[in-house]
């Protein structure tokens, strides 16, 4: 399992693997708001944690094709299905080296971005900790749709008409858990929410993904 989330993070870290592509499309976005919203600091620090999420949630919908696009195409995924090592934990396996190489890195680039859209100091702890919370779903139902597409040439539109619906209530949590750490208001139930949401996809999905594939393979 260790080499093969080595090698799933060294194919990221190569030029076109998605690991800069995901950062760099985040900080356009960042960049890009306040263009378009105005230089109105109270307003852009109001809709700070939606854009921030959005961002995020966007950012790593670009790298999702390239879960299993590469181990397709060389017949790898052939020999995986082969190997001692259950699908499941393939599955597993791949869906946390997409989140070491997107997801990660979004949470530690949040805080600057975060000054960029003038978000208030009380938002930092509430952002940090929802998207830390919400980043490994987006990796692990990002997984089940690449698993669902993996056998489409052309199945970037498909996959994500797939998982964007299976984003929202990610997107909705943790954007009102930190919506409610910048009001001062309690944030426990965003954050359950969003702790439930992370662990139950985690617990079933990989399950579904490998499934999935199994019958791509047949």
């Amino acid at each position: 399992m260790i080499a093969l989330l080595q090698r799933d993070m060294r194919l990221a870290m190569r030029a076109g693997g998605g690991f800069g592509l995901g950062l760099s499309f985040f900080l356009i976005v960042v960049v890009l708001v306040p263009f378009g919203v105005g230089p109105q600091s109270a307003l852009l620090g109001k809709i700070a944690p939606g854009i921030l999420w959005l961002g995020a949630l966007l950012a790593c919908l670009l790298s999702l094709d390239r879960i299993f696009a590469l181990d397709w195409e060389d017949g790898s995924l052939d020999l995986l299905a082969t190997a001692p090592l259950p699908m499941e934990a393939i599955v597993s396996v791949k869906a946390l080296a997409h989140w070491l190489t997107t997801g990660l890195p979004l949470i530690l680039a949040a805080p600057l971005f975060g000054l960029l859209l003038n978000l208030p100091e009380a938002g930092y702890k509430p952002l940090i900790l929802s998207l830390i919370l919400g980043t490994p779903a987006l990796s692990v139902i990002g997984t089940f749709g690449a698993a669902l597409t993996v056998s489409l040439k052309r199945g970037g539109l498909l996959l994500s008409l797939l998982v964007l619906p299976l984003y929202v209530p990610t997107l909705i949590f943790g954007a009102e858990m930190a919506r409610r750490g910048i009001a001062g208001q309690v944030a426990t139930t965003p954050m359950l929410m969003l702790a439930g949401i992370t662990c139950g996809v985690i617990a079933l999905m990989p399950f579904a993904s490998a499934a999935v594939l199994r019958v791509n393979l047949r």
